[in-house]
């Protein structure tokens, strides 16, 4: 490369349309190659540097940091993973913002009375919002013998996601229900410790419940009262089979009792509050449940 060819840090600056304080940012940081260096030991740039400040430019629009920026440039395979990596940070930063202004909606939209409680639940909740308090909330109330896969199948069933874009009304609901989820007053008895006699087999159980929940579920999109059939018959038979018993007039009349006396208002408020979060097509399995229990109430002694 001849001297003609070579220019000095303010032209390179003049011909990319950038500050003399830039190229040296990045010339600092070993990102712009250097072409030589003048008798008086100023640096001098050859059209490569040109061309590479350009790409430099390109990848600091997409917000890529400068040590990614760097890797970019050395491997171009890693552009892909880079991109991917920017998409994510923007749908979270996206998330965050519905986010922020379903809430100062709701916010603006509530009376003098309720604004300073609404206030205190929604900045409560992490920003953008996660589940995490949920699925402890979960695994604080499920047995501990269930296997792994079991709890990760019920917490993806148990934990609705927060809306990518958020009504107030939901903001407020997915709010009230981390408030639940993380009171410190909401006192847990796991089911193999409320009464150990009952519980049997907890793996046996929960696996039934699941395929019981998916039968009650049908019946609830299809707009059917609680009723004997198939998904009753999937839920006592859970509950049997866990304890080693059979499904019998006099144990369907002692597992009718048995729910009665174990309902929980705090899991009642969590399934109704998720009911707000989740498609009203797609029954919770709080609403199969329901539908079950009110399916057993009203047929206590007869198997279909």
């Amino acid at each position: 490369m001849s001297p003609a060819e070579r220019w000095s840090i303010g032209e390179l600056a003049e011909f990319a349309g950038v500050t003399v304080k830039t190229v040296r940012f990045y010339s600092d940081r070993g990102l712009l190659p250097e072409a030589g260096r003048s008798s008086g030991g100023h640096r001098r740039y050859g059209p490569e540097a040109l061309d590479r400040l350009r790409m430099i430019r390109s990848l600091r629009s997409l917000d890529l940091p400068v040590p990614e920026v760097g890797r970019v440039l050395e491997r171009e395979d890693l552009l892909e993973d880079a991109i991917d990596a920017q998409l994510r940070e923007l749908s979270s930063q996206l998330s965050a913002l519905r986010w922020r202004e379903a809430a100062l909606r709701l916010l603006q939209d509530s009376s003098a009375q309720d604004r300073a409680d609404r206030l205190r639940i929604v900045g409560a909740v992490p920003s953008p919002p996660n589940t995490d308090s949920l699925a402890r909330f979960w695994r604080r109330l499920l047995p501990l013998r269930l296997p792994a896969p079991l709890v990760s199948a019920i917490l993806e069933a148990a934990v609705p996601q927060p809306p990518a874009a958020p009504t107030p009304a939901q903001v407020l609901a997915f709010a009230r229900l981390h408030a639940l989820a993380t009171d410190p007053r909401v006192a847990f008895c796991r089911p193999d410790t409320r009464n150990a006699a009952e519980c049997g087999r907890p793996a046996v159980l929960y696996e039934g419940l699941g395929e019981a929940y998916g039968l009650a579920a049908v019946e609830l999109r299809a707009g059917r009262s609680p009723a004997a059939g198939d998904a009753l018959d999937c839920f006592v038979a859970a509950h049997a089979s866990a304890r080693g018993l059979r499904d019998t007039p006099a144990f369907r009349r002692r597992l009718g009792g048995l729910l009665a006396e174990t309902a929980d208002p705090v899991t009642g408020r969590y399934w109704e509050l998720a009911g707000e979060l989740s498609d009203p097509r797609e029954p919770t399995m709080g609403a199969a449940h329901a539908w079950l229990s009110t399916a057993l109430a009203a047929h206590p002694t007869a198997p279909h």
